[in-house]
């Protein structure tokens, strides 16, 4: 599961050892992004979010690798997890499958495919990322690459799946929706999930400042975190539901579910603008299962 916040890197839910360390420089640190809201289109997305996630990657998983564990296939920070959603099909059904993981980070959905039987290949835009990956370990192919441009052959996977993966970032999803739909074979399934687009319209904040309605529902301009020469360093898109809903249906998918995961009682974490405060009252993802007929 990817990063998916609109407040930079966001708060810690978990405590963990630094890891891949390398020199600190001495130098004077960058001036903080400036945070706005305006049009970003495909290749800007594409080299903000590269850039911030290869920047930014051994924070992540400092912070949050012990919810994601090393090989546990969570679909988002509600800790709804496959084991028991199935929504790529029974876990003796996996058996034998090739998958394709979009967004993959440190590979830990995949290293839980692999354990089930299947035969994953992870995909992450970000080299750092990946590194990750390898520092974990396992025997899983590993592809740099973008969601928008799949390095595949048509009809190579069975099944795909993007955990707040690729998504939420880019800016024509329909273009990654059809690379999904060109390298899986007929009858094959993608799930993916991303934040609930009704989160956009409230503050990304855990506590109470988050539960008031701040801006529109309908206002689809990206956020963008930029440079002070106006270059984009990270950038997230937002669609509606319904927009969702049309991007599967016009990629040549059926939509078989759309999931709303409940916050559990059990999970106490903080991440981002997620909290057992704001999950007890409005969703924060949404899952779509979708099947290539």
């Amino acid at each position: 599961m990817r990063g998916h916040r609109r407040d930079g890197v966001g708060r810690k839910s978990t405590t963990r050892e630094p890891i891949i360390q390398e020199p600190v420089s001495s130098g004077s640190t960058a001036p903080e992004p400036e945070a706005t809201r305006r049009d970003a289109d495909v290749g800007e997305s594409s080299r903000a979010n590269r850039g911030w996630w290869d920047r930014n990657a051994d924070e992540y998983q400092t912070e949050h690798g012990t919810f994601l564990g090393d090989d546990r296939f969570v679909w988002g920070p509600e800790g709804l997890d496959e084991v028991e959603a199935e929504l790529l099909g029974p876990p003796e059904d996996l058996k034998g499958r090739d998958v394709l993981e979009i967004g993959a980070g440190a590979a830990q959905c995949s290293r839980w495919l692999a354990a089930q039987g299947a035969r994953p290949v992870a995909l992450d835009i970000s080299h750092r990322q990946l590194q990750h990956a390898l520092r974990i370990g396992g025997t899983i192919p590993l592809v740099c690459a973008d969601a928008g441009a799949l390095p595949f052959a048509d009809a190579s996977f069975d099944l795909a799946c993007s955990a707040y993966g690729a998504l939420p970032f880019v800016a024509d999803p329909r273009q990654v929706l059809r690379e999904v739909h060109r390298v899986l074979r007929p009858g094959g399934r993608l799930v993916f999930s991303v934040t609930h687009p009704i989160r956009w319209a409230f503050p990304d904040e855990p506590g109470p400042e988050g539960l008031g309605v701040s801006a529109s529902y309908f206002d689809r301009t990206p956020y963008v975190e930029q440079d002070d020469e106006g270059r984009a360093v990270y950038v997230e898109h937002h669609r509606t539901l319904g927009d969702r809903v049309r991007d599967v249906v016009s990629s040549g998918f059926r939509l078989v579910d759309l999931v709303e995961p409940e916050w559990p009682a059990w999970n106490t974490s903080e991440w981002g603008g997620w909290s057992p405060l704001r999950g007890a009252l409005i969703p924060g993802t949404a899952i779509f299962v979708c099947v290539r007929d």
